[in-house]
């Protein structure tokens, strides 16, 4: 089909119309356009996780238990002051080696374990990880992180919830957990988007560090079609063009942060119904 419209293109439109449509629809260029659905399931499914653990962390702060209340505000303190970069580069392989060293265990024998001078200990224990692997750990990585950035706003947007009504779930006989799950979480929402939209933006930009992790994402593409290339049966003979392929995604990530936007103003409009705000008459 590529190949028909390529003469097509080149009957009607000239050779060289041909020729930029072959050079933008070869092999490498397709993995290219292929390889946006790692950044959008890691962004997509990191952010579920972030509101799951923003929500957890939320709720441990509010515990009237002292060492879960400890453990919730460690969390939303202490994950929100390390690098982005280097909690991602931390977690898969900390993860990695702990799967590891549970498999040499089992699968090395005592003088393997004794005599070994690298990691793994024997070939046994080595743990080769598919893409697939990695972007569950990336979903993971995201979600700890930005997780601990929900909390904080999930934290504040429940203290936002007026008082007067949690009252009055009081005096009808709920208790502190019903209060909690009911009413506090199920309002706050309306006082929490604007924050989480901040987190989500935050947490897209994070996606372009997936090939940390191995993952030939959409900017590991951009820097190898972007390199210089002097040999043509690579491809079309070019010298540096990778800052037109970082425009591209410049391009691509503004759009993203447009239609985030759009949604989360939906969101906020429809968080909102039925429900009168402080200041609102």
């Amino acid at each position: 089909m590529l190949e028909t419209l390529s003469i097509w293109l080149a009957a009607n439109f000239g050779e060289q119309t041909a020729t930029w449509f072959e050079y933008f629809t070869n092999g490498k260029h397709l993995a290219w356009y292929a390889s946006v659905r790692f950044t959008l399931i890691a962004a997509f499914f990191g952010a579920l996780l972030a509101v799951l653990f923003g929500v957890l962390g939320a709720a441990a702060r509010r515990s009237g238990f002292a060492p879960l209340r400890w453990l919730g505000l460690g969390y939303t303190t202490m994950v929100r002051g390390i690098p982005d970069v280097l909690f991602f580069l931390f977690f898969p392989l900390a993860f990695e080696q702990l799967v590891e060293f549970v498999m040499s265990r089992r699968l090395c024998s005592a003088e393997e374990l004794a005599t070994a001078v690298a990691w793994p200990p024997c070939q046994a224990a080595q743990w080769y990880l598919t893409t697939s692997e990695y972007l569950i750990m990336a979903c993971v990585s995201l979600g700890i992180v930005y997780g601990a950035f929900a909390a904080n706003v999930v934290h504040g947007a429940m203290n936002s919830v007026p008082k007067g009504q949690l009252e009055a779930a009081r005096a009808y006989g709920f208790n502190n957990r019903q209060i909690f799950w009911n009413f506090q979480v199920r309002q706050m929402w309306v006082y929490a988007l604007p924050g989480l939209s901040n987190v989500w933006m935050l947490l897209l930009k994070a996606t372009s560090f997936l090939s940390l992790l191995q993952i030939a994402d959409i900017v590991q593409w951009a820097d190898r079609l972007g390199a210089p290339n002097y040999l043509a049966r690579v491809g079309m003979v070019h010298p540096d063009w990778r800052w037109k392929y970082y425009f591209v995604l410049f391009l691509f990530y503004i759009l993203l942060t447009v239609i985030s936007e759009r949604v989360f103003d939906w969101l906020q409009r429809r968080a909102g119904r039925g429900l009168a705000l402080h200041g609102e008459q």
